[in-house]
């Protein structure tokens, strides 16, 4: 099976990975020298990607690299699994060794194991703890602990780290976790996560316990001729061609969101011939509204007039003075005080993102796919 020319809805590597050079050069940096690091960006900008990339170039005899994605984790103790299981897992090489740093580093607390065909990756671990604070600390310290035995440092990465946010008693929680890693010398982290807004005020909120926890990275949209560059690679390396006036196409009509500039090129390639052309580009466009269709229709169908009034009003460009008499009229949004919960509900449902004081919807191809809608 030939090598697809574009990535999208996964993770990238290899030759799908585009520029990011800054921001590798400073993480990679960050993960050899103990740096904590807080990676933050909208959803699908390519963090995950960036994240893999640079624990596989860091990784080595004396770095060790733990990665895990607590997304499904709705508890602590869903979280406390998790973290005993990846470290145990990741920072062992043969499955003796990881029955041993359980029996030695977590002795206090009884552990279960639960088998599959592969005891190295196929296993899981669920903890009998209770809440007192020496079996807690006793897990968040176990990467330490393993550190210092090893010689070894350990950068653990936690992906969707804004879960955390939902805990019952989370702040309670957060102050656990900060109070024991922020002493730690052999081990760093790196902490990101797909709610923006959820990330930001996780660490950028002084009444939070991971206020300034470590380097805040804000990753920006990959550069227009960056990605212009890439897109005619891709299709030259395919036997197609592509203007790079209609490679910048690509990138304009989906405000160069990363995840959505890949479905988009794919689907440009996929109805291209040899070269890619106007219609090519129409019909990869309708395409790609086409197939988030659905996905749109049921993040609206329970919004209400005034929350579509005022998603109406960012398609047709007004992105501030929401307040004002003016637009309060045209769009029918009732008040200033209702303007308020509007925008704090549609943050919530992260339909839209504010910045700089100017509000934007989240999804650039929804705004293609409301502008079609409004035009009914």
């Amino acid at each position: 099976m030939e090598n697809k020319p574009f990535i999208f809805g996964v993770a990238t590597s290899g030759d799908n990975f585009t520029d990011r050079e800054k921001e590798t050069t400073r993480l990679l940096s960050n993960f050899t020298h103990g740096v904590n690091t807080v990676l933050i960006s909208p959803r699908r900008w390519g963090k995950t990607s960036l994240v893999k990339k640079v624990c596989k170039m860091a990784q080595s005899d004396k770095l060790k690299i733990v990665y895990l994605d607590i997304f499904s984790c709705r508890t602590d103790r869903e979280f406390y699994d998790a973290f005993a299981s990846a470290v145990l897992k990741q920072t062992s090489s043969k499955f003796d060794e990881i029955i041993e740093n359980s029996k030695i580093f977590l002795s206090r607390i009884s552990l279960k194991f639960t088998m599959g065909s592969d005891p190295m990756s196929d296993f899981s671990i669920s903890l009998e703890l209770n809440q007192k604070s020496d079996d807690i600390d006793e897990i968040l310290q176990l990467p330490e602990k393993i550190a210092q035995k090893k010689g070894v440092r350990i950068v653990i990465c936690i992906d969707e780290f804004q879960q955390i946010a939902e805990f019952k008693d989370s702040k309670y929680f957060q102050k656990r976790l900060r109070s024991v890693w922020q002493l730690q010398q052999s081990v760093s982290y790196c902490l990101f996560g797909s709610k923006k807004h959820l990330m930001n005020e996780l660490f950028e909120k002084k009444s939070l316990p991971f206020y300034k926890f470590g380097d805040s990275i804000y990753l920006p949209k990959i550069s227009t001729a960056d990605w212009i560059s890439y897109i005619c690679e891709r299709f030259e390396s395919t036997g197609k061609h592509i203007s790079k006036e209609l490679a910048e196409r690509v990138c304009v009509a989906v405000d160069n969101h990363s995840s959505y500039v890949q479905q988009l090129a794919w689907l440009l390639w996929i109805h291209t011939q040899h070269t890619a052309t106007e219609q090519d580009f129409a019909e990869a466009h309708q395409d790609l509204i086409d197939q988030n269709t659905p996905l749109f229709e049921k993040q609206t169908e329970n919004l209400s007039a005034y929350q579509m009034n005022f998603l109406r009003a960012l398609v047709d460009g007004v992105h501030s003075e929401f307040t004002s008499a003016e637009i309060l009229q045209k769009y029918q949004l009732s008040s200033s005080a209702n303007v308020s919960t509007i925008k704090r509900a549609l943050i919530k449902k992260e339909l839209i993102e504010t910045e700089n004081k100017q509000v934007q919807l989240a999804d650039p191809v929804m705004k293609l796919w409301l502008k079609q809608e409004f035009a009914k």
